[in-house]
């Protein structure tokens, strides 16, 4: 199980925006941190943009990369901070606010879909607003696309709370229910699993940043249901105010 050094502040406090780190690597394939709140990407949401400050520079955080490593990926016209220097980092808050709550209304979408016609996921991806999440339903029911965006919105305006926490695999894996996706996605190397529970709804293993309650997600819009082929549909949201 591969080990990183940096800390990542995002996966337990997903309101931080700012704070304070050391640079422990640092090159044009990356700059590693001793403290982040970058998103690196994962689970269908990608990565956090931002900025580091150091000694009235700026440096701007375009993506990352995992490896040995999580690598922040600079801007290639920026220069890069020495190893050793310490940095404040900033998540761009628009992106990363969008995102949370993107993701979360994909969460709303599969416990709606999932409670009330019993179908997985098998693939989805997103970006800020807009998201689509696949399913394995062989048929797609009369009114399906109308009765789905009604039942989402009726469970954002439900204020649900969305609990985030860690718990050893037994203990997540003895959860009914816990992987909603056609294959479990979870390595089996993972020791302990970060759970994301939309009470009273929707529970689900996942490593991607979220809103605190489902109010926060705004108004889901069913925009298109696809055919993906034999008994594979695909559902394209938008999160709108």
């Amino acid at each position: 199980m591969t080990t990183h050094r940096t800390r990542r502040l995002e996966l337990t406090d997903q309101t931080l925006r700012e704070w304070e780190a050391v640079v422990l690597d640092s090159g044009p394939g990356g700059i590693v941190l001793d403290r982040s709140a970058f998103y690196p990407g994962g689970g269908g949401q990608p990565p956090d943009h931002g900025v580091l400050l150091w000694q009235g520079v700026q440096t701007r955080i375009v993506g990352a990369r995992k490896g040995d490593e999580l690598y922040l990926l600079p801007d290639e016209n920026d220069p890069l901070p020495p190893v050793g220097t310490t940095v404040r980092g900033a998540v761009e808050d628009d992106r990363r606010t969008s995102l949370m709550r993107t993701h979360s209304g994909l969460h709303v979408l599969c416990g709606v879909v999932f409670r009330d016609y019993g179908c997985l996921v098998t693939g989805g991806n997103m970006e800020p607003g807009v998201a689509r999440m696949d399913f394995n339903l062989p048929e797609v029911p009369p009114g399906f696309k109308e009765a789905v965006e009604a039942a989402c919105n009726t469970e954002i305006a439900a204020d649900r709370r969305i609990d985030v926490k860690a718990l050893p695999r037994a203990e997540a894996f003895a959860i009914p229910d816990i992987i909603r996706t056609a294959t479990n996605l979870v390595p089996p190397e993972v020791e302990e699993v970060r759970i994301v529970d939309i009470v009273g709804l929707d529970t689900q293993a996942d490593g991607g940043t979220h809103v605190a309650s489902t109010r926060q997600i705004g108004r889901l819009q069913v925009a298109k249901i696809e055919n993906k082929g034999r008994g594979f549909r695909r559902v394209r949201i938008k999160i709108v105010d």
